[in-house]
């Protein structure tokens, strides 16, 4: 097996393409996020970077509160120009509608199967991005996309985004079960 070498860079496959999405100035704009995971299981904490001179940021800065909403490969067309547009410039009020749940200030994209409403905790400045990182305080699914009550990724249908090619994808076939399929290997 050959390897290459190539520039740093933050090259992770896929990452999801999220909506980040805030209130500003009294209206909600989202943006599409593709570094976007999880900080912390307990408390339950997501992070995002994100470019302070963007306009969801400015609303995340306001309000103390943000969602990350999970689009399906449907939305692709949707996820790529809320990427594309600054709300500057584009209303993206009407690009989606907007739902709230218990956590004023926080819209959530109703089309988008998973919203995961954060109340902003800690920013690291780190060059082009910074680091927002949000504590998870309410949690909104479609019920078509559970199974047994728990958030199902293949009916979710979450899109990724693969940077190094520049484009969208599905997820694949289910390649085996976690926490499982290891117990079966044996080590030489």
């Amino acid at each position: 097996m050959t390897k290459v070498h190539l520039d740093p860079s933050p090259l992770l496959y896929p990452t999801p393409a999220v909506l980040i999405a805030a209130l500003v100035e009294g209206r909600p704009n989202c943006m599409t996020a593709a570094w976007c995971g999880v900080a912390s299981s307990s408390p339950p904490a997501l992070s995002v970077g994100i470019r302070p001179e963007r306009h969801t940021y400015r609303g995340i800065r306001e309000h103390g509160v943000f969602t990350i909403n999970v689009p399906s490969v449907s939305l692709a067309r949707e996820v790529d120009f809320a990427g594309i547009y600054s709300g500057r410039r584009e209303d993206k009020s009407r690009l989606f509608d907007y739902v709230y749940g218990e956590t004023e200030n926080a819209p959530m994209v109703a089309e988008c199967g998973l919203n995961l409403v954060c109340r902003h905790k800690h920013t690291l400045a780190l060059g082009a991005h910074d680091l927002i990182v949000g504590a998870v305080v309410e949690v909104m699914a479609e019920d078509a996309c559970l199974t047994d009550g728990v958030v199902d990724a293949a009916k979710l249908d979450p899109l990724v985004y693969s940077g190094g090619t520049g484009v969208y994808h599905g997820l694949g076939e289910i390649v085996g079960k976690a926490f499982s399929m290891g117990k079966k290997k044996k080590m030489a």
